[in-house]
């Protein structure tokens, strides 16, 4: 066998290696999917048995919640096991492939955990197989190009799942800065009105939802996750980190502290609100300079060749007949 050949059947191997190693994570997933499932019928049994037992209300012990209240917090509950991570990402190829910062960068993009965990670790194995493989194939390099081109190639795969992951949540982290001066003055009037906090926090996220298309959406989980047991500042706590910059981390701060200690909240929304007015105007001046400095180099690479055409056109035809004329006798 050449080198070629062997290099090939290495990456068969190691491929075939980690496919196995996948299947194995996937029955480890399912497995524990149905465990979380049987947990759920059995306490969804118990509270029906409870139910039939003690059917009324005894003093001194805690009335069952009803069948609404039951539904909203399996749905709670359900919401918040998806926003956890699944138990097979404690492993060690699990933890190399989907690291903190992907986690991090995971909740920015909006994404489920559950789900994109799989979906994330899953694409990063299989672009590491495909890719060095489909060089070695269409390119088909000898010797140490052949190595250099897999490493490439293996490389891409690796980073490329997080790149856009990267691209996904810098997009809506910049969406969410559009979004803040609309949602502060917006909060600021429920606030004028005479409503709540969590009055306001709960038209905002159900009935702005065409305005505030990642706030309202990120709202309603806070509000859901309020309502199930949490503190405001754990319900809050992936909001704040939504925020491009620390303005969207001082509003939840706000809401916090209002929440616990009580007070108005006017006011500092409202100098909270021309702060961020001027703050934005400020960037939008910087934009513009930064754009007329780009328009300079446009305009000198498109007019000014028009501009010598226009200007020096009527010369340089003028010396070209010239110079024929006198070439001519």
């Amino acid at each position: 066998m050449t080198s070629d050949q062997l290099w090939i059947a290495s990456l068969v191997l190691a491929a075939l290696g980690l496919l196995m190693l996948a299947g194995r994570l996937l029955l480890r997933q399912h497995r524990s999917e149905r465990t979380e499932l049987r947990v759920a019928q059995l306490l969804r049994q118990r509270e029906a048995t409870a139910a039939v037992i003690q059917p009324f209300p005894i003093p001194g012990l805690q009335a069952l919640p009803s069948s609404a209240s039951q539904s909203e917090q399996e749905a709670a509950q359900q919401m918040i096991d998806r926003l956890k991570p699944p138990a097979w990402l404690d492993t060690g190829l699990a933890k190399a492939l989907f690291a903190d910062e992907d986690r991090k960068l995971m909740e920015q993009a909006g994404i489920e955990m559950a789900r994109g965990a799989f979906t994330f670790v899953t694409s990063r194995i299989l672009l590491c197989l495909a890719l060095p493989v489909l060089a070695l194939l269409i390119f088909e390099p000898q010797g140490t190009t052949a190595v250099f081109q897999g490493f490439v190639a293996f490389s891409l795969g690796l980073m490329l799942p997080k790149w856009i992951l990267r691209s996904k949540a810098t997009t809506r982290r910049k969406q969410v800065v559009e979004e803040l001066p609309l949602f502060v003055d917006l909060l600021r009037l429920l606030q004028g009105v005479g409503l709540s906090i969590d009055q306001s926090l709960h038209i905002l996220a159900s009935e702005f939802g065409s305005v505030l298309r990642v706030l309202s959406a990120e709202l309603g989980l806070a509000n859901r996750l309020y309502s199930s047991g949490r503190t405001r500042e754990q319900s809050l706590q992936r909001l704040a980190m939504l925020g491009a910059d620390d303005d969207m981390s001082a509003v939840v701060n706000l809401l916090v502290q209002v929440d616990r200690h009580g007070g108005a909240v006017q006011e500092p929304l409202r100098e909270f609100s021309l702060r961020l007015r001027e703050k934005r105007q400020a960037n939008f001046k910087e934009k513009i300079g930064t754009i007329t400095v780009k328009m300079t180099g446009v305009m000198v690479l498109t007019l000014l060749p028009a501009l010598i055409v226009i200007t020096a056109g009527p010369g340089f035809t003028a010396v070209i007949r010239s110079l024929s004329a006198i070439g001519g006798k």
